[in-house]
């Protein structure tokens, strides 16, 4: 088992996740984000079926960074309630893994 997560979320324009993507790599919360644009959401808010496009974040961090990760995800997301997912990773490649690692290390001098 690994100390890597892989992290959902969705956002409801490209710039905005391009921005958040940008500002987790830089504050090392995350060693790699993957965006998918225009994907399809249905789902239930209020009451009421609701549709819209969104573009979602793949985001691959180490364990002990999740709650900082969080943190930084609902301080910068227009939604009230954001989609947050976290999946451990239970198998992957080890230097892609120990990669994740060490891109997400706090700087000590900070």
């Amino acid at each position: 088992m690994s100390d890597a997560l892989l992290i959902l979320t969705s956002l409801p324009d490209l710039a905005g996740a391009q921005a958040l993507a940008q500002q987790l790599v830089e504050r090392k919360l995350a060693a790699c984000v993957n965006l998918l644009p225009a994907v399809q959401s249905v789902y239930r808010w209020q009451g009421q079926v609701e549709q819209a496009l969104e573009t979602t974040l793949l985001i691959k961090t180490a364990a002990h960074r999740y709650a900082e990760l969080e943190s930084a995800i609902k301080a910068a997301h227009p939604y009230a309630v954001p989609e947050i997912i976290a999946l451990p990773i239970v198998a992957g490649l080890p230097a892609y893994l120990n990669w994740i690692t060490a891109e997400t290390q706090k700087d000590v001098n900070v």
